[in-house]
């Protein structure tokens, strides 16, 4: 580990743009994270994966922390179980789908006004996320298509819990309202 004087000052130059400070932060605490983030997803695989999109967070998000104690590893391992955290579920999600997928059958007829309908539909999704900002379609992209949580689809992000709840609630709502309008063809 790094010596817990030397965190605060490694930090710092780390968070100032050094990358020699942020490797010395890495090969000092990417045993411990690795094995946190084992012990969260299971695998070596993906363990390995959440211990580089920590570091890849921490990363980011260095420039903003003021170390309370006097030891990086805390800030990284929570950094790690949300992580970790977001890997089970994007797991759990491919599960879900594969097995799915496999479990569906093809329907004895096709309902071909249905299937045009529902086309239009989608289209008429894609047309009005496309009017959002781009901090708008990816909370619409991480919380409604992938279904991340506020506070990790927040975190992802670099805002706020509250930002993301908000805007989401917005864009719902913008969406519900575009979509009825085209459908009944009011304007």
């Amino acid at each position: 580990m790094a010596d817990q004087q030397g965190d605060a000052m490694l930090v710092a130059l780390a968070a100032g743009g050094s990358e020699q400070a942020f490797r010395t932060l890495y090969r000092a605490y990417v045993r411990p994270v690795y094995w946190v983030a084992h012990g969260l997803v299971g695998t070596a695989a993906d363990a390995e994966d959440v211990t580089q999109e920590t570091f890849l967070a921490a990363w980011r998000k260095l420039a903003g922390l003021e170390l309370v104690g006097s030891s990086l590893l805390p800030w990284l391992v929570t950094i790690c179980r949300f992580q970790a955290a977001n890997r089970v579920r994007r797991l759990q999600r491919e599960r879900e789908h594969t097995t799915d997928a496999a479990e569906e059958h093809l329907p004895d007829t096709v309902d071909v006004e249905q299937q045009l309908i529902d086309r239009d539909l989608a289209e008429r999704i894609v047309a009005a996320v496309a009017q959002l900002t781009p901090l708008d379609q990816q909370i619409f992209r991480l919380c409604a298509a992938e279904g991340y949580a506020y506070q990790a689809a927040a975190e992802q992000l670099g805002v706020g819990h509250g930002v993301v709840r908000n805007r989401l609630s917005r864009i719902r709502t913008r969406l519900r309202t575009e979509v009825t309008t085209e459908s009944t063809g009011t304007t």
